[in-house]
C-alpha cells in the first residue's frame, strides 16, 4: 500500500496544478483517487527495474509499417520482420499510435482502450513485450472529434463530460504560440451559451480540459492501463500546449510541467518502472526545460540535432553544429536525450530557430525545396505564416547538396549522419524507413494531398524481404550500413546514453566529439569529415593502441595526423 508519505507527495504536486481551481477537499478526492489506482495495480504486479544502458536503441516504426496479405493482424506481420532482421540491433519499438483514430494517422484517437482491428489486439502487443520494451504514444493533449468521448460531451455524459476544453469570447488568445495555420477556435452553440472549441493541431483533434481533474485522472488510468499490457515507455504527444491561461502563449506553462513532475512521481510509485518522454517541437532551451530538475521527464527528444546534422552536411560546415554541441548540456542519471534525425513527422525548424540565421536558413530551405520537400507552416502573431517542419524522407533530404549537385555521395553522407547520431550522448531511435534509404511517397502524397505522407511509405513484407537478399539492393546496401552502426555500438560502455560528451574543435569541415564511460575506462573519438573532399587533422593524442572500431585497418592514422576520405567516420578507442 501506498505509505502516507507517498501520498502527500501526490496531494502536494495536486496542489501545485489545482490550487488556484479546486477546494482542498477536491484535491484530497484526486489525490485518494490516484492512490487507489497506484494500489490495485501494485498488488498484482511484482517489482520490476528498467536496465538503460548502450545496448538501448529504439525503431520507430507504425503497427502497419510491414503489411502482408496473409495476416489478418498487421502487428504480427511486423513482429515476424523484427524477430528476423531487427531483434539483433534494437532493444525497444516504439509503435506510433495504434489505437482506433480517425485522422492525422493515428493521433486523432477515438478509444485510448483498445488497438486498430487492423493492426491486432492488445495481446499482440503483451507478446512483444515479453522479448523487447514497447514505448507507445499517449495522446494526452487533444482526443478525435468522432469519438465516444466527445459524443458523450456533447451530452453531458461520462465519460466525456466536461472533458474537452471550452472558452468563451473574453479570452485572449492574442499571444497564443500556434504549431499549424488552421483556424484554433470553433463556434458552438450549445448548453444554452455561446462557446468556442479549442483545436491546437486540426478541427478533428479537440483540445482536453486538464482543468477539470477528472481529465487527468483518466490519463493516469489510460497509462497504467497500458503498463498492464506491456508499454513501458511513455511518449507525451504535443505535451506542451497541454494548459492554457487567457493572455498567455498557451504552450509551457507552468501547470504543464507540475502534470509531467506528477506523472513522474507516480511512474517511481509503481512496480513496473517506465519511463516518461516529452515530445516538446519547441526552441533548444524550452524543449530542455522539460527535464525539469531531474524530476520531470526521464528523456526529452533531441530536436536540434535533426536539422544541424543535416544543415551541415549539405553545406560541409559544423560551425552551427560544433556551437550547439559545446552549449548543450550534459544529461544526469536518470535522464537522456532521446537522438533520433527522422521520425514520422517532419523536421522541425523551430528548435533551431535560435541558432541558425536567417539567410542561412534560407539558404537551408531553398537546397531542401531542390531535393524535394514540402513544407508545412504555423501562424504566428501578426497574421503570417513561418515554416514548422520540412516534409522530406532523410535519403532525399541528403541525397544531393550545392557541393554535390550530382548526389555521387549519397551514400557516404547519409550513413555518417547517422554514425554521429548513434554514437552522440543519449538513446538512439532510427525511424523504420530510414533503416533502408526510402524515398519520399511521391504516390501516397498525389492521393492524399497530406505533407507528411512523403515520409510514412508501408512496406510489403514480401517485397521488403526479397529486397535485403538482394545485397547489392539500395535497401540492403543501407540495412547493412545502419545496423553495423548499432552492431559496434552495443558493445561500447562509453556510449552508454549518460557516458560523457566533450566537445572537440577541429576545424569547419570535421565534426568531432569525444564520449567516455561511466567508469571512466574507455574513451571513444567520434571523427567525422562534413565534406565532399579528403580532409587531414592533428589530434593531440597517441594513437600507439588505438584502434578504429568502424575499420580494422588503421591505415587512415599516422603518428599523430587522421586522414579521412568524403564524408567518412571513424570511432577511435583507446581499449
Amino acid at each position: 500500500m501506498l505509505s502516507q508519505i507517498n501520498q502527500k507527495k501526490i496531494k502536494f504536486k495536486l496542489k501545485s496544478i489545482y490550487k488556484y481551481h479546486l477546494s482542498d477537499n477536491e484535491i484530497s478526492n484526486c489525490c485518494e483517487e490516484i492512490t487507489k489506482v497506484i494500489n490495485r495495480f501494485n498488488i498484482k504486479k511484482k517489482r520490476k527495474k528498467k536496465i538503460i544502458s548502450e545496448k538501448t536503441s529504439i525503431v520507430i516504426c507504425y503497427g502497419d509499417s510491414v503489411f502482408s496479405s496473409s495476416q489478418r493482424h498487421l502487428l504480427k506481420s511486423f513482429q515476424s520482420f523484427f524477430q528476423k532482421k531487427l531483434s539483433k540491433y534494437f532493444n525497444t519499438v516504439h509503435f506510433l499510435p495504434f489505437y482506433p483514430s480517425s485522422s492525422d494517422s493515428g493521433f486523432a484517437v477515438k478509444d485510448h482502450y483498445k488497438i486498430d482491428s487492423r493492426l491486432g489486439n492488445w495481446s499482440d502487443i503483451r507478446k512483444f513485450s515479453k522479448k523487447n520494451d514497447v514505448m507507445a504514444d499517449i495522446v494526452i493533449n487533444h482526443s478525435s472529434a468522432r469519438g465516444l468521448w466527445f459524443k458523450n460531451f456533447l451530452k453531458e455524459k461520462k465519460p466525456g463530460k466536461d472533458y474537452f476544453l471550452t472558452v468563451n469570447s473574453n479570452f485572449n488568445i492574442s499571444k497564443v504560440i500556434r504549431p499549424r495555420d488552421h483556424q484554433l477556435l470553433k463556434k458552438i452553440d450549445i448548453f444554452k451559451k455561446p462557446e468556442y472549441l479549442w483545436r491546437t493541431f486540426s478541427p478533428d483533434q479537440l483540445d482536453m480540459n486538464f482543468k477539470n481533474p477528472a481529465v487527468l485522472l483518466r490519463f493516469i488510468k489510460i497509462m497504467v492501463n497500458l503498463i498492464n499490457h506491456g508499454v513501458t515507455i511513455f511518449r507525451l504527444d504535443a505535451i506542451a500546449y497541454l494548459w492554457k491561461e487567457s493572455g498567455t502563449k498557451c504552450v509551457n506553462l507552468r501547470e504543464t510541467h507540475e502534470i509531467i513532475k506528477l506523472f513522474r512521481i507516480i511512474c517511481g510509485f509503481l512496480n513496473v518502472e517506465s519511463i516518461i518522454v516529452t515530445e516538446t517541437n519547441l526552441p533548444e532551451k524550452e524543449n530542455i526545460g522539460y527535464f525539469g530538475n531531474a524530476d520531470e521527464a526521464n528523456w526529452i527528444y533531441n530536436f536540434s540535432l535533426p536539422p544541424l546534422l543535416i544543415y551541415s552536411f549539405l553545406f560541409e560546415n559544423n560551425s552551427y553544429l560544433n556551437r550547439w554541441n559545446k552549449k548543450l548540456p550534459q544529461t544526469k542519471k536518470g535522464n537522456s536525450y532521446l537522438n533520433f534525425i527522422a521520425s514520422h513527422d517532419g523536421i522541425g525548424m523551430r528548435p533551431v530557430e535560435d541558432i541558425i540565421n536567417k539567410s542561412n536558413k534560407d539558404k537551408f530551405l531553398k537546397r531542401l525545396r531542390k531535393n524535394g520537400s514540402k513544407f508545412s507552416y504555423r501562424k504566428v502573431q501578426n497574421k503570417s505564416k513561418k515554416i514548422y517542419e520540412a516534409n522530406i524522407t532523410i535519403f532525399d533530404a541528403l541525397k544531393k547538396s550545392d557541393y554535390d549537385p550530382k548526389g555521387k555521395f549519397f551514400l557516404e553522407r547519409f550513413i555518417s549522419a547517422h554514425s554521429i547520431m548513434i554514437s552522440f550522448e543519449g538513446v538512439p531511435a532510427i525511424y523504420f524507413n530510414s533503416l533502408f534509404g526510402t524515398s519520399n511517397d511521391e504516390a501516397k502524397y498525389i492521393i492524399t494531398g497530406n505533407n507528411r505522407d512523403l515520409n510514412r511509405y508501408r512496406w510489403n513484407h514480401k517485397n521488403i524481404t526479397q529486397k535485403l537478399k538482394n545485397t547489392r539492393s539500395k535497401q540492403s546496401i543501407f540495412y547493412k550500413s545502419i545496423t553495423d552502426l548499432l552492431e559496434v555500438r552495443r558493445k561500447q560502455t562509453a556510449f552508454h546514453p549518460n557516458g560523457l560528451r566533450s566537445s572537440m574543435n577541429m576545424g569547419p569541415k570535421i565534426f568531432c566529439f569525444k564520449r567516455q564511460s561511466i567508469d571512466k575506462k574507455q574513451i571513444i573519438l567520434c571523427v567525422t569529415n562534413l565534406s565532399s573532399k579528403s580532409q587531414s587533422t592533428k589530434i593531440n593524442f597517441k594513437f600507439l593502441k588505438w584502434k578504429n572500431l568502424l575499420d580494422n585497418s588503421n591505415n587512415h592514422i599516422l603518428g599523430e595526423m587522421i586522414k579521412l576520405k568524403p564524408f567518412q567516420t571513424v570511432w577511435l578507442s583507446n581499449i
